[in-house]
């Protein structure tokens, strides 16, 4: 008996499976109106207004009764017993169990990173992983408060599950391919507003960020990660909206021998979770020209912010740090600084310095 039962859940399950979304729609909305039109027929004035017939075919159909709205004539009655009740019941039944192998469709796709994510816009998309690095940098990003709300996506080749699947901010996307266009689509790349490539290898980061750099729309911002300084060479001379860096273990290490100490500064420089932090902003278009000078004094005196240095661009091109104080500020200049927390274009009075 026990195993006819579970042949028969088997079968149930099996049709629900094949069932779509539309056509279940369909029947329950030809459900409710056929419901509607036959207590229209036998006369149930109570029943039929829009507010009090929605309450009581949900309440009726879910088999809850409460019993405060029911029919009153013999044919209403019929008509419930034999016909909207067995037949809503079995639709009920059927809307409940394609609802919960969807989300659980979705939770098996979010976690073997199966999703869709090509309607994403103006978010984070890291590729590649790394146990700790990956790690670390996610932490780094969360913890700028004042950064753009942006979603971010992790996009891996790995066999592997969802790393962060309790974080609600970090997405998870597999691939086949980090070049192939149709892959890349799948994760919404066009629309990216920031990405970080950083491969298993050189060669993967480069061949990735060779191929993306004409696929991400003019004003995203790319930072690719090598190991190997000659790669970095390369990739500038094909590719120059995306920000190479490579490791510089061996200059922290002489510096921190020259000047102890030098090390604890770098890596307060680069956290966001403890102490001040090196951020960047963008000036805008401004109607007066400006020096370093006055813009110096403004961050340290309003702001209590310490200006390190100016770039012609986000890839930092022309970077000249601690210039003259006449040194001219540009409209689109990056501006690098030191502070608590990150400084926003709206937080600053440009025609007051």
């Amino acid at each position: 008996m026990h195993l006819l039962f579970k042949k028969f859940l088997s079968k149930v399950r099996n049709h629900i499976d094949q069932l779509s979304w539309p056509t279940v729609l369909f029947s329950v909305l030809a459900h409710v109106l056929f419901t509607w039109l036959l207590l229209w027929l036998a006369n149930e004035k109570e029943l039929i207004s829009f507010n009090h017939f929605i309450y009581y075919y949900i309440v009726t159909t879910s088999t809850v009764g409460y019993g405060d709205f029911s029919p009153v004539t013999d044919l209403g009655k019929w008509f419930v017993a034999l016909g909207q009740i067995p037949i809503g019941l079995a639709l009920f039944g059927v809307f409940l169990g394609k609802t919960g192998q969807t989300i659980t469709q979705l939770i098996k796709k979010a976690m073997t990173g199966d999703k869709n994510y090509s309607h994403y816009d103006s978010h984070i998309i890291i590729f590649g992983w790394h146990k700790t690095r990956t790690a670390k940098m996610i932490q780094y990003i969360l913890a700028d408060n004042k950064r753009e709300q942006r979603q971010i996506l992790l996009v891996v080749m790995d066999d592997m599950t969802h790393p962060f699947l309790e974080n609600p901010q970090v997405d998870f996307a597999k691939l086949t391919s980090f070049t192939d266009k149709e892959q890349l689509n799948r994760v919404g790349l066009d629309k990216a507003d920031k990405v970080i490539i950083d491969g298993k290898d050189d060669d993967q980061t480069f061949t990735t960020a060779l191929r993306i750099s004409k696929l991400v729309k003019a004003t995203s911002h790319i930072c690719a990660y090598f190991i190997d300084e000659t790669k970095i060479e390369m990739l500038r001379e094909h590719c120059i909206n995306v920000e190479c860096s490579s490791s510089k273990s061996a200059e922290i290490l002489v510096r921190s021998m020259q000047d102890p100490g030098s090390s604890r500064v770098q890596e307060e420089l680069l956290s966001t979770l403890t102490g001040d932090t090196q951020f960047s902003i963008e000036v805008p278009k401004l109607s007066q020209s400006l020096n370093f000078e006055k813009i110096f004094h403004y961050f340290k005196h309003r702001h209590n912010a310490i200006l390190l240095g100016v770039a012609d661009n986000s890839i930092g091109d022309n970077l000249i740090l601690n210039p003259e104080l006449s040194y001219e500020i540009k409209n689109g200049n990056i501006l690098h600084y030191i502070a608590e927390n990150r400084l926003l274009i709206s937080e600053i009075s440009w025609s007051e310095i």
